[in-house]
């Protein structure tokens, strides 16, 4: 299902790589709460290998990649200003928030993209604390390559945990060349965008090489994952430090639950919020090949903190009526290896060379690419239920903007996966999963797979809540 991550395909010298001692995160945090907080995205020198290696040409938020952690809590109002000082147009996305449409971010959707010289305010309130993210959502395949990405956290009324036990984790993976700079000449590779995505060669959290954190002993302690890769999927085992699960995608569980499977798979854009209390150190390892640590957690003396974690609140949301349910069919065609069939682009068939000269090569419903019409209306509070087929040969991360959904099926998992509930789901290759939620947030929404290649290839189509 998945590509595997193996020791040899690092860089030489990761190996010996020493343990960087790092606070929290490597970005800075802005608190808000209906302040304005600037947003400048713009090119900058940033080290994504050793200390020795030259510096990458990224694309930052604030000089930063993560971007600042912007932490409020729920119930608060978000007022940011993106400033464009790059050489293209830009927008942010707020990923998983259930949001106002004007302010979902999506460019050529909801927004024109902000041109160079130009800026945007977003200005909205956060229904649900949890954990959630933005990123640059024009040309995404190429803008969150780069590192327009960053971290919003939104606590409890009053937090559950303070910042001595709470710890945001970004991880990302990065296509570095024989230099230990991004490989920019690789992005928007056509074999990228026919196959698994763009998948990188060395891995970061928060923007560094197997950090190190210090966690008090005996208490109980919040690690906020986040996956904000392009394409891969981490394999992640909390039992191998005794791990619990607090949440999905920012949704929090009535109580802290024992991982379902290991290691559990988490997809680009999906979130992970884990419950730890540490008597010794442990690692975070990913383990779709040979285990590789992306993180070490050292253990120091603790103080008062909580033995156990407290009740998180969860989302007030709409449970579906699948007895009255509007059901959507979508079919997913295309890529390499897959079943093609007649894939139509901007009204008209490809065939041939067209795959290459429109770069279109997957397909919902045998449609690429934000088609005029909607996959579907709805009307609000009306129940959705989407069937996705996955009749290609590589797995998918579908994202739905403006809700939340539960899982009400996956084939071929013994697994009972209804009960959380999630904002991008993974289905497998020829694999089939339904989805339902309720329809309750007015405007047009996003549906398309967060491999940002597959997306920009032609897994992307939009609804809409009237």
């Amino acid at each position: 299902m998945m590509n595997a991550w193996t020791r040899r395909r690092l860089l030489q010298g990761s190996a010996t790589m020493a343990l960087t001692a790092l606070s929290t995160t490597r970005q800075s945090r802005a608190n808000t709460s209906g302040g304005l907080l600037e947003l400048v995205a713009a090119p900058s020198p940033v080290k994504l290998y050793r200390d020795d290696a030259a510096a990458s040409d990224l694309w930052t938020y604030n000089g930063m990649t993560p971007g600042p952690e912007i932490r409020v809590r729920r119930g608060d109002r978000v007022r940011v200003r993106l400033i464009n000082r790059l050489d293209e147009p830009t927008s942010i996305h707020w990923h998983g928030i259930r949001i106002d449409n004007a302010m979902d971010g999506v460019a050529g959707l909801t927004q024109e993209p902000v041109p160079p010289g130009g800026a945007f305010d977003y200005d909205f309130v956060v229904p649900d604390a949890g954990t959630y993210w933005y990123h640059a959502h024009n040309r995404s395949w190429n803008q969150v390559a780069r590192g327009l990405y960053g971290a919003l956290i939104v606590d409890e009324p009053e937090p559950a945990f303070d910042r001595k036990h709470d710890f945001t984790l970004l991880i990302d993976d990065w296509r570095l060349g024989p230099d230990g700079t991004l490989d920019l000449a690789s992005l928007g590779a056509l074999s990228d965008w026919s196959h698994g995505g763009r998948l990188g060669n060395w891995l970061t959290v928060n923007g560094r090489a197997r950090p190190s954190f210090s966690l008090p002993a005996g208490e109980a302690c919040r690690l906020r994952l986040v996956n904000a890769s392009n394409a891969r999927i981490l394999a992640i085992d909390p039992t191998r430090f005794g791990g619990r699960i607090l949440a999905y995608d920012g949704q929090a569980l009535p109580a802290p639950e024992e991982p379902p499977y290991a290691p559990l798979l988490l997809g680009p854009a999906q979130r992970l919020d884990l419950l730890v209390t540490p008597s010794e150190g442990f690692l975070l390892e990913e383990l779709s090949g040979d285990p590789f640590p992306m993180a070490a957690f050292t253990v120091v003396a603790g103080g008062s903190g909580l033995r156990e974690a407290p009740r998180l609140p969860g989302a007030e949301l709409p449970e579906p009526d699948l007895t009255a349910a509007r059901r959507v069919t979508v079919d997913m065609t295309g890529g390499a290896m897959g079943r093609l069939g007649d894939i139509s682009y901007q009204g008209r068939i490809l065939s041939g060379s067209d795959f290459r000269e429109t770069r279109q090569m997957w397909a919902f419903n045998n449609v690429a690419n934000l088609p005029a019409e909607p996959l579907f209306w709805a009307a609000k509070g009306e129940t959705v239920l989407i069937d996705t087929h996955n009749d290609t040969a590589f797995p998918h991360a579908m994202h739905v903007h403006g809700h939340h959904f539960r899982i009400v099926e996956r084939q071929g998992s013994g697994v009972n996966e209804g009960r959380p509930w999630r904002d991008t789901f993974l289905v497998g290759s020829t694999q089939r999963t339904r989805i339902a939620f309720v329809a309750d947030n007015p405007g047009k929404w996003l549906f398309h797979c967060h491999m940002l290649e597959h997306a920009a290839a032609g897994m992307n189509t939009w609804f809409e809540v009237v």
